[in-house]
């Protein structure tokens, strides 16, 4: 074993004795404390894990990186609702349950490598410059999107109100891909939308949960 794979090794065992020795120290039940011991076992297989990718993985890639996807996985791994939220997870769900934030004004998903237009959002910046269902977003500010993440993507397009992005877009039917200029603005998402049928009979769609759901829900209805 290296030095610095000793030296790893090492950390983690004192890190868990000493987490041990806390939990130990502060529960008077010693089989509560025994149940609460980490598996050193485990916890070697893991650093190994750990050093393999630092030194063999095929990109550059940071220690938190690492350890977030670490936690992430065994969160994820318990059951379907459980997951992790790093500083950049929890900004973006902060800016889901705002209901606005700076942008284009379209849906998209990921398909072959490509960021896929599922529709623009009714009166939008995407709307109005003719961004359509289906539309393969292939560059982004003339950079291309093939080997990025949809939450890299999606960063790229949202940004400060009135700045430029240009889109080059692969469209059926088109000879050649199209290149449009769009104007961020702030994108507000509706989460609540209903409609009056008759005098007995309303109609109410909740598309997004979010900060201010209730309170538009409970207007809808009056």
């Amino acid at each position: 074993m290296k030095k610095e794979q000793i030296r790893n090794f090492l950390l983690i065992v004192s890190l868990a004795f000493l987490i041990n020795l806390i939990i130990y120290n502060y529960d008077t039940n010693n089989l509560s404390a025994a149940k609460t011991s980490l598996p050193l076992n485990q916890l070697q297989t893991f650093s190994e894990v750990y050093l393999k990718i630092k030194q063999n993985y095929v990109d550059d890639i940071s220690d938190k990186e690492i350890f977030d996807n670490a936690i992430k996985g065994m969160l994820e791994g318990l059951d379907p609702h459980s997951t992790f939220l790093n500083e950049k997870d929890f900004e973006d769900l902060q800016i889901g349950t705002k209901g606005e934030f700076g942008g284009l004004g379209i849906e998209v998903t990921m398909e072959e490598g490509f960021v896929k237009v599922i529709t623009p959002i009714d009166d939008t910046p995407a709307y109005r410059a003719g961004i359509k269902a289906g539309d393969l977003i292939i560059e982004i500010d003339n950079n291309s999107v093939k080997g990025l993440s949809l939450n890299q993507a999606v960063d790229l397009m949202r940004g400060k109100v009135g700045t430029d992005i240009f889109l080059t877009i692969a469209r059926k039917g088109e000879n050649a891909p199209l290149e449009i200029k769009i104007t961020r603005d702030k994108i507000k998402v509706q989460s609540v939308k209903y409609e009056v049928i008759d005098k007995h009979y309303g109609y109410i769609r909740i598309s997004s949960f979010q900060n201010k759901t209730g309170k538009k829900s409970k207007g809808s209805l009056v």
